[in-house]
């Protein structure tokens, strides 16, 4: 038989295990829920798949009810351990590859505006100030295709981020994975979009006698009129290079940077994208974000159509005049004094129309959002009018009494057919405003009851929640107060009946 020591030591010893293994798993739980918190501040959803982490440290992917296939880590036939480490590791190269690609993008857009800087003094400067064909036209053109080539590398190096970003937000799968035929393509076209410039060696052509218009073209003397469209075609587009600005938007917003916000739109399965910048953006600052996009539209537009209108001898192609052809044409009002020449112009002025259309709309939205009556405005203004449409509503009970007064009276002395016809004139008359002003109070309650107060009506539920709480309670202790007189009941006849049945038993003894 062992003794009570060594069983009582051997009990201790399992405790211990027991308290080292509860110890590890606190422990163990204590990295999880790390590994989740950190998650949750860094993580953006760019994809509907994107990867995360819950709290008991197991990967999920939103992917539906498909099957998932995990791309193993280590050499085939060995089986590698989910760690901590790794976890913490994808974490930190996530968020330095976010910044990496904040950057990139601000160097991108920085470089972009450069090259459209260049050519826009460029195209003005030349040649009131340097001589066609000089080392500084030079200078310039080369500068313009330089920024051209730093910008290529840059877009080039953004989407490489962006690869190794999925790679990394889809437990390390192979790159080839993520050139889909859609990525492909955006980066050709955004390669495409950027590589367009003017180029050449440039002189002279057209030079106009009035000194008050713009600086004619540069041109090459080797092609003429072709090179002449060629290269006012070339600077025109390079403006297409302004889409990387939704970009630089959307990557340094607010939104995206808050790590609350990224957590609470992970959970409810938002993506962060331009549309969804732009919305909160027009909620919060409408009128400063649409003046910003329409003074830099109408001054972008207006050097463009001068741009192309600068071949003609036309008013079109000074500053001035185009920059009024620009804003009539986006007020849609159109005077018709000045009008473009050349089919650019022409092209120019129609997008612009488009747009002061639906920058047209979007500020009527502003407008009215502005004016409208918030929900304690509302409230108070039907409330008046309520209580006003009451009181005419009982002056005019009061007329349709009136009058049927004065046509009893009139029916009874039987006195001048007119004025029985008046009295039942104005009696009709009154019976009729009667009848509108309740037609109106009716439709303004019930106006007023379509307008729903949510959180009204949740604290309305939820005092009525609490007073039936409330009521079962105290039903509750009623039915254990009676149940607990029942048992005294009980007990009382139970001892009655005792009592009885003694003094019975008593009694008979006695008469035996």
């Amino acid at each position: 038989m062992p003794s009570p020591t060594r069983e009582e030591s051997k009990g201790e010893t399992g405790q211990a295990e027991n308290g080292a293994t509860n110890s590890g798993d606190r422990e163990s739980g204590t990295g999880d829920r790390l590994a989740c918190a950190l998650e949750m501040e860094m993580t953006t959803r760019s994809l509907h798949g994107d990867s995360k982490l819950d709290c008991d440290g197991l990967i999920n992917r939103n992917g539906g009810d498909s099957a998932e296939v995990s791309v193993p880590l280590s050499l085939p036939g060995k089986r590698t351990a989910h760690m901590e480490g790794d976890d913490l590791y994808r974490l930190r190269n996530r968020k330095f590859l976010l910044e990496d690609k904040r950057r990139l993008c601000a160097l991108a857009l920085g470089t972009a505006l450069l090259g459209i800087l260049l050519t826009i003094i460029h195209a003005e400067l030349c040649p009131l100030v340097y001589t066609p064909g000089s080392n500084i036209a030079l200078f310039i053109n080369c500068s313009i295709s330089l920024s051209t080539g730093c910008l290529l590398i840059l877009i080039i190096a953004f989407h490489y981020k962006d690869i190794r970003l999925f790679v990394i937000d889809h437990n390390q799968v192979d790159w080839r994975i993520a050139m889909t035929s859609h990525r492909v393509l955006v980066i050709t076209l955004e390669l495409l979009v950027c590589v367009i410039h003017p180029v050449g060696t440039y002189w002279e052509v057209g030079l106009h006698t009035n000194s008050s218009s713009s600086a004619p073209l540069c041109v090459s003397n080797h092609h003429g009129r072709a090179l002449m469209d060629m290269e006012l075609l070339l600077s025109v587009l390079m403006f297409l290079r302004l889409y990387l600005v939704h970009r630089a938007i959307l990557l340094h917003s607010k939104v995206l940077l808050s790590a609350s916000y990224r957590s609470i739109g992970s959970l409810n399965n938002i993506n962060f994208t331009f549309r969804f910048v732009l919305k909160i953006l027009m909620n919060k600052y409408p009128a400063r974000t649409l003046l910003v996009f329409i003074l830099f539209f109408w001054l972008t537009a207006s050097w463009m159509l001068t741009l192309c209108e600068r071949q003609t001898k036309a008013m079109t192609g000074q500053m001035d005049t185009a920059m009024w052809l620009i804003a009539i044409t986006f007020l849609t009002v159109g005077y018709g004094d000045v009008a473009p020449n050349t089919s650019c112009g022409k092209a120019v002025c129609l997008f612009t129309g488009v747009m002061g259309v639906a920058c047209t709309a979007m500020l009527v939205a502003v407008v009215t959002k502005t004016l409208a009556l918030n929900k304690g405005e509302k409230h108070v203004h039907f409330f008046m009018l309520d209580i006003q449409i009451s009181k005419r509503i009982r002056h005019a009970a009061a007329n349709v009494l009136r009058e049927c007064w004065l046509l009893h009276r009139a029916n009874l002395t039987r006195g001048n057919r007119g004025e029985h016809r008046r009295h039942q004139r104005c009696l009709l008359e009154a019976i009729r405003v009667f009848r509108h002003l309740r037609l109106k109070q009716k439709k303004l309650r019930d106006y007023v009851s379509e307008m729903v107060d949510l959180p009204k009506m949740q604290m309305i539920m939820c005092d009525l929640s609490a007073n039936w709480n409330n009521s079962y309670r105290e039903l509750e202790q009623r039915i254990l107060s009676m149940e607990q007189k029942l048992d005294e009941l009980s007990r009382c006849f139970q001892q009655t009946s005792e009592m009885l049945s003694h003094v019975l038993r008593h009694r008979n003894t006695e008469i035996r």
